[in-house]
């Protein structure tokens, strides 16, 4: 059985998409466009062996507050909706 999720979140400030395979073989990708949190991503799916890849759009030219956060909140439903299956 795959242990797969897909999610997007949109709000005010962002839109997320993200896709999750936890039985990958640590292939990561990101582009929030915020380059060390794209890293940081990335060296998660890596060193954690899970396929992920994140495409998150946002207010920057506020800050990167409402995209890290939102981002966070996916990792979380995302939890919740492999958890069910």
């Amino acid at each position: 059985m795959s242990r797969h999720a897909h999610l997007e979140r949109a709000t005010n400030e962002t839109r997320i998409v993200v896709d999750l395979e936890v039985d990958g073989r640590g292939e990561a990708s990101a582009s929030t466009g915020i380059p060390f949190f794209d890293h940081m991503l990335e060296q998660l799916g890596k060193h954690g062996g899970f396929d992920l890849t994140v495409q998150a759009e946002g207010d920057l030219e506020v800050d990167t507050h409402h995209t890290i956060e939102d981002t966070g909140k996916t990792g979380r439903l995302l939890t919740f909706r492999i958890r069910k299956r």
